[in-house]
């Protein structure tokens, strides 16, 4: 697993962080090998107020509802392998968050609090039936985690895709040192992206901003991903992709809060085997720590929490292991059948 995915993001790469997977096949018939064109289009934009909309794709029917949320800089179409698996099962939806594909800019800073905000609109706007089944993949699983801690009732069980490590430092000092410094090299580029983005000079052939926006991603057509080149070189991203990854140094610093609780709200934690698979052999032992501590922490905010280890799988486990994080999620949908209410 690259550097991108343990804390702030590789700005170098952050083209492959909005889903450019390029990792084994699942081999299940109803999962698709290609991203569909559909992406390359908004599905149901739904009004939050003050001119704002989210971009919300719903599929499936059923009485229960499964909401998905995305990792770090990604938007929905992070789930095209998944989405389809779960349509047969219930109403499953996924949306961008704002400053992400077809949604509008949100206000700054893109924090926990901005988007657990965004998602309550969503929901109740959209007119999704709760408590939701949700699901979130790495920085979206704790945007789930902050929403159930905010709208109990509005949850009925929740399925984290490998959260990431928390107090990184307390168990890879050196990792966290040398992040530190990469981290001041990151942003730098990142605010040269940012202001070419507002002078309109994205995509560009200058050598200093050609890697702003990455390379095709190999399992979109050449008509989404010229959709997705579009959405990168608009402002909007770029202010957005600052403030998350700003707050992301921020927030992976610090533990799992000692205080959080969801009751007996049932949870699962997917925790993939290769998270760290290319990290320095010097970093890795002490990152798995951390990334057990934190998973172990999260586990056990719920007297019904459990932790599933999926082999074979990177961080992006929703690429690599589809039918993995189905099959959690119908597990999810049945459990849900069962509470009362």
């Amino acid at each position: 697993m690259n550097r991108k995915y343990l804390k702030a993001g590789s700005a170098l790469l952050l083209a492959v962080i909005l889903g450019q997977a390029q990792a084994a096949e699942a081999g299940h018939a109803a999962t698709p090998q290609r991203m569909p064109d559909s992406y390359a289009h908004a599905a149901t934009l739904v009004e939050l107020g003050h001119g704002r909309y989210l971009n919300l794709r719903c599929s499936g029917s059923g009485p229960q509802t499964v909401m998905l949320e995305a990792g770090a800089v990604a938007d929905s179409s992070t789930w095209f392998k998944v989405q389809p698996l779960l349509a047969a099962h219930a109403r499953v939806c996924a949306y961008d968050r704002a400053g992400f594909g077809f949604s509008s800019e949100g206000p700054l800073p893109r924090d926990l609090a901005a988007d657990v905000s965004d998602l309550h609109a969503l929901i109740h706007r959209a007119g999704l039936d709760t408590p939701l089944v949700m699901v979130g993949h790495s920085l979206g699983s704790n945007i789930v985690r902050q929403y159930a801690s905010q709208y109990p009732a509005e949850v009925g069980v929740m399925v984290l895709v490998d959260p990431p490590a928390q107090d990184i430092g307390r168990f890879a000092p050196a990792w966290q040192k040398e992040e530190e410094t990469l981290s001041v090299q990151r942003f730098a580029f990142l605010h040269r992206c940012e202001a070419a983005a507002e002078k309109h000079q994205l995509p560009s052939t200058d050598p200093a901003l050609s890697h702003c926006l990455g390379g095709a991603d190999p399992l979109a057509s050449a008509k989404l991903n010229a959709v997705n080149l579009a959405h990168k070189s608009k402002p909007a991203f770029w202010h957005t992709v600052l403030s998350v990854l700003q707050d992301n140094a921020r927030l992976f610093e610090q533990p799992v809060p000692a205080h959080e609780t969801h009751g007996s709200t049932p949870l699962i934690v997917l925790s993939a085997a290769n998270t760290y698979a290319d990290a320095q052999p010097r970093d890795r032992k002490g990152l798995e720590q951390a990334r057990a501590r934190t998973q172990a922490q999260i586990v056990a905010t719920s007297s019904r929490g459990t932790l599933v280890r999926v082999p074979d799988t990177s961080h992006d486990m929703q690429t690599d292991q589809p039918e993995a994080v189905a099959k959690a999620v119908r597990q999810a949908l049945q459990i849900a059948r069962h509470i009362p209410g």
